[in-house]
């Protein structure tokens, strides 16, 4: 580029010499600022528009709440139900009256007399004028076709239930009498009392079971101790000895009482042979 154009020249002319303007980036840079400004102008041109169109809204609400009518409301009274009234209910009709009472005269029983005794006052008297006849005598209304039944002072008789005999024994009871602690104490204490005297049952040499009939009171206490087997042998002994010497027991039950009953325990004894 000559000197006296350089002078004359722009940046672009400059920059872009001896270059291919026909690229399109000359061009391109030649026209930014046009670009520039009329991108500006149509973000311009859309803001406001924007706020053209904000501001026409509002005062159109505004326009519009001003139209509202506010009425005053009126609340009409409200009639409150009135409370219900209950009403009595209607008295009780009254009792049937009476039957009138009919005159009674007591029954007496006529009597033999002898004719030279006879009065006329007891002589037999017509139908029509004999009053009614009962056990008692009553004031009332003389009607011979009606008779009324004589009044019978009733009785109110209570029956009582028969007495239990205290000392009947039962041999069949709802829950039969107890060792006390039930039958692991039971068993403990038959082991204990056969533990004391071991040397004699094995001395014996009888092994078995023994059973034992005792009567339990209703207070516990145990008594008519007996075996009914194996009698005479030592551990009949031993089983009877222990039941009597032995704690009080847990008297059978019978219809909800504590009742005397007979209770039977078994007692078994096996030598270490065995």
């Amino acid at each position: 580029m000559d000197v006296n154009k350089i002078l004359k020249s722009d940046f672009l002319d400059l920059l872009f010499d001896e270059r291919n303007k026909e690229y399109g980036a000359y061009e391109l840079r030649r026209n930014y600022h046009r670009r520039l400004k009329i991108a500006l102008g149509i973000t311009a041109a859309f803001a406001l528009l924007v706020f053209t169109m904000a501001f026409v809204s509002q005062n159109a609400a505004k326009n519009a709440k001003n139209k509202v009518k506010v009425q005053d409301v009126e609340l009409s009274d409200i009639k409150q139900e009135e409370e219900m009234k209950i009403e009595p209910p209607p008295p009780p009709p009254p009792p049937a009256p009476e039957p009138p009472k009919i005159e009674i005269t007591k029954f007496t029983p006529p009597k033999i007399v002898e004719d030279e005794k006879f009065q006329e006052k007891n002589e037999v008297k017509e139908q029509e004028q004999i009053t009614n006849v009962g056990k008692i005598d009553q004031e009332g209304i003389k009607d011979p076709e009606v008779v009324n039944p004589p009044k019978v002072e009733q009785e109110s008789k209570v029956v009582e239930a028969p007495r239990e005999d205290p000392n009947q024994i039962f041999t069949k009871v709802e829950v039969e009498a107890q060792f006390p602690g039930g039958e692991e104490k039971w068993n403990k204490y038959v082991y204990n009392e056969i533990m004391k005297r071991i040397d004699d049952l094995v001395d014996d040499g009888q092994a078995g079971t023994v059973e034992v009939q005792f009567i339990v009171d209703r207070e516990g206490n145990v008594s008519d101790v007996q075996a009914l087997n194996m009698k005479g042998s030592v551990l009949a002994r031993v089983a009877t000895d222990a039941i009597k010497k032995g704690p009080k027991w847990i008297p059978a039950i019978q219809n909800g009482r504590q009742v005397k009953a007979y209770r039977r325990q078994k007692v078994t004894f096996r030598l270490p042979d065995e």
